[in-house]
């Protein structure tokens, strides 16, 4: 029993450790970042750091990175820079025209009102949340994700992750449409966009007209047939916030299959974060995503906590993952990587957009992983 401890507080000690440099980086962040504009990524061969505005739909990771890291470190100055973040984003609560208002509002409001509750920041999550309901399409049961491209009414397997601000908003008002909306596209997904091998596809196309689906593609992946591996990392993420927020074991079920899929796949590296998508022919000699594993690797911890014959598993994969997104090899030293803490992360490899490069989500998830795992195994 000795070693299991010893190993458990030496990851408790390197999550302090990354924690502590993440503070620092970030305030070296916000001390470049232009006024009025979201950090979106940074090109370390041209020095480039790239920024958003409040519509992009990353826009709520910064401020929900500094809402941790004030959680963590009680640094007032981090709280007040992601209200300050959350001005400038508040307006978006009204945006209709976006599927993200989950990525968006949640993991910056959402964190504001759970740590510190605010009747103000909740009635924002409330608006987000009835904009986003408005892009529910009943007879295909989906929440539409974008509304520009080749297809007729495309749903992404990244719109797993914003039906937690609809069963928040349930919660909040009682009103269970919000809820319906969730469990009605998480079934419609778990239908349509999984394949026998529990892998996901990246886009599915509606026909609105009677609910059938025209397509099964990728935008992001290598090809229509391929398993996109931060798509993978948001289904498993999406289908544990289902089995939280239901209880329905059909949930609980499929995180796990998505999990096995991701653990036991075959083209994984030994250190757990995978390459930018599992079936790329390229394997090894190409792109990481850094994001995809701090996904995962949150995932797992809040799964490992619901399915408890494979408890062990799931946070000794995710034990690996942080520990090898907390080397010199993935996390950047201080004042360098645009103020970012993670590097190679995949945007979007076939559109030649954010490669290898890190990303405000990655670094969202990966804190996130890090508190979790906290709040599980150990205190502060």
């Amino acid at each position: 029993m000795a070693q299991p401890s010893k190993t458990k507080t030496g990851l408790l000690q390197i999550i302090d450790s990354a924690l502590q440099k993440a503070v620092v980086q970030y305030k070296y962040m916000q001390a470049n970042l232009p006024a009025g504009t979201f950090p979106k990524s940074y090109y370390p061969l041209t020095k480039k750091f790239e920024t958003s505005n409040s519509t992009w739909w990353c826009s709520g990771f910064y401020p929900g990175s500094l809402l941790y890291l004030y959680e963590y470190s009680h640094d007032q100055s981090l709280w007040d820079e992601a209200a300050r973040m959350e001005k400038l984003q508040e307006k978006e609560q009204f945006n209709k025209g976006t599927h993200d208002l989950g990525f968006m509002m949640y993991c910056s409001f959402g964190n504001a009102t759970r740590i510190h509750p605010s009747k103000e920041d909740d009635e924002i999550l409330l608006n987000s949340a009835k904009s986003l309901s408005t892009r529910f399409n009943p007879t295909a049961g989906v929440i539409r994700s974008w509304d520009h491209g080749k297809w007729k009414y495309p749903v992404i397997i990244d719109n797993m992750m914003n039906l937690e601000l609809l069963f928040w908003a349930t919660k909040y008002t009682g009103d269970s449409s919000f809820y319906k909306i969730a469990v009605t596209h998480a079934n419609t997904t778990m239908k349509n966009h999984y394949r026998p091998d529990n892998s996901s596809y990246h886009v599915v196309d509606y026909d609105i007209t009677n609910g059938t689906v025209i397509a099964k593609q990728t935008a992001q992946g290598y090809a229509d047939y391929s398993a996109w591996a931060r798509g993978q990392a948001w289904g498993l993420y999406g289908f544990v916030v289902m089995y939280r927020c239901t209880k329905d074991p059909k949930y609980l079920a499929q995180a796990n299959k998505i999990a096995a899929f991701i653990m036991h796949n075959k083209n994984l590296p030994a250190d757990k974060i995978p390459y930018w998508d599992y079936d790329s022919p390229d394997i090894p000699a190409t792109y990481r995503d850094a994001s995809a594993g701090a996904i995962a690797a949150s995932a797992l911890i809040e799964l490992s906590k619901y399915a408890k014959d494979k408890s062990e598993a799931y946070l000794n994969f995710a034990e690996q993952t942080i520990r090898a997104l907390s080397t010199r090899t993935y996390t950047a030293p201080y004042g360098e990587n645009g103020g970012f803490i993670l590097k190679h992360s995949t945007g979007s490899l076939p559109g030649s957009s954010e490669v290898d490069v890190p990303l405000t989500y990655a670094d969202y998830y990966y804190i996130e992983a890090m508190m979790r795992y906290k709040a599980l195994k150990g205190k502060k």
